[in-house]
């Protein structure tokens, strides 16, 4: 080939490296957008709030950059509501063009959009309880991931400990009405009645309930002890009137994560004190990577961080150790999700943190009594349990050939 024809082609073949590398070079500083569904109004507004302080402090303490790759983030209020949560991830998805959503706060959000998630194809990680029989356990859809456990995880640890370590024979529980309600009740009773006890009695309040004075009423007078089911606002409104209808001093109260979450328990008196629950966090974690998050968010908010805050802080930590895996480079969608699901935390305020081959976390779980301190009510930390998986101490393949966990499994056998 004589010069005069080479040169064309060498020309060609430059300006193509050339434009594919500027390409390249192009998509590798576009932003991360970041969609996070909250909720900012009705009975969970005050764990929508804090989730925003968990995902806006790491942000601001990464200078709105992880892994290199500044980020965007896209709120959107889902109001608590299924139908709503639905329509605003595909807002996120659609218009706003998010690669990942950190979100949403309750369950039966979470299930409304699964298969939405599956269809678009980008990564969902959940900062609170997860679905016990959701899609990521099916194994269907591996977009979504879990920085937290499932709503049973913890009422596990809990019901075991209830009935084994404790000594308590019959439980009346009341939970709120609706999907994380019905699961952490129905983990709890599995556990609680395999260790010798048993559920006398179960109630179920609304989500919006205002008065529970008809439901405290109800509970029988000879049980031991009561589990309360509760979230956003709502174990604060029980416990007052279970304390006012004089029933604290004779009945234990078991919680749920959320019951006496710290978000709640600043405005709580002697109606929490004693009450005893599980969670995979407390503000009073004694490590260092806790008391800089803790202090960090009462620096930045003047409030002590719980459930909700740590939660979205941890969804944050899991997207940042993805992208480090991978070199910021989400575009390439396959080694995103690949690198999302091997996230081992092994640092962070809840403590160390693995997925398992479902997408759901092995972590660590708490056993917390309310006490005052220096004038404060805190969940103080009982007893660590150490590497707790979604199934607990039971196998795998039966518990995931059961029915899953819902208002009416387990069967309450024991009932009065």
């Amino acid at each position: 080939m004589t010069k005069a024809k080479l040169w064309p082609v060498l020309f060609a073949i430059f300006s193509f490296t050339f434009l594919t590398l500027s390409y390249q070079a192009l998509a590798q500083t576009e932003p991360l957008r970041l969609g996070f569904l909250t909720v900012r109004s009705g009975a969970l507004a005050a764990g929508g709030k804090q989730m925003e302080e968990g995902i806006t402090l790491l942000l601001k303490q990464r200078n709105h950059t992880l892994a290199g790759r500044k980020v965007e983030l896209f709120i959107a209020d889902t109001g608590g509501q299924p139908a709503q949560a639905k329509t605003k991830t595909q807002e996120l998805i659609e218009r706003d063009k998010v690669h990942v959503i950190i979100g949403p706060l309750a369950t039966f959000e979470s299930l409304a959009i699964d298969d939405y998630i599956k269809e678009a194809k980008v990564p969902l990680i959940t900062p609170t309880s997860a679905a016990q029989n959701d899609l990521a356990q099916k194994k269907q859809n591996d977009f979504v991931l879990h920085a937290v456990g499932t709503a049973a995880q913890p009422m596990h640890v809990l019901g075991e400990y209830a009935a084994k370590k404790l000594g308590y024979k019959r439980i009346a529980t009341i939970a709120d009405d609706f999907t994380y309600g019905h699961e952490g009740q129905a983990g709890f009773q599995h556990t609680y009645e395999d260790n010798g006890g048993k559920v006398v009695q179960k109630l179920w309040s609304p989500l919006n309930v205002a008065d529970y004075g008809s439901y405290v009423g109800q509970i029988k007078p000879n049980v031991n002890a009561v589990y309360a089911g509760f979230a956003g606002v709502n174990g604060l409104r029980f416990l007052r009137q279970f304390n006012e209808y004089g029933l604290k001093a004779k009945i234990a109260v078991f919680g749920n994560p959320t019951c006496v979450d710290e978000g709640v328990l600043k405005n709580m008196g002697d109606e929490a004190l004693g009450v005893v629950t599980a969670s995979w966090y407390a503000a009073t974690i004694d490590t260092p990577d806790n008391k800089r998050f803790v202090q960090a968010i009462l620096d930045e908010y003047k409030v002590v961080p719980g459930f909700y805050t740590v939660g979205t802080y941890t969804a944050g930590l899991f997207l940042e150790e993805a992208l480090k895996a991978i070199n910021g480079k989400f575009e390439d969608k396959a080694a995103f999700v690949r690198a999302l699901h091997n996230v081992r935390l092994t640092s962070g305020p809840m403590g160390p943190i693995r997925l398992d081959e479902y997408g759901k976390p092995i972590l660590n779980i708490y056993i917390r009594k309310v006490e005052r301190k220096d004038g404060a009510l805190v969940n103080t930390i009982v007893e660590t349990i150490p590497e707790v998986s979604q199934f607990w101490k039971y196998d795998p393949k039966q518990f995931l050939a059961s029915p899953p966990y819902s208002r009416d499994y387990p069967p309450a056998k024991n009932l009065e």
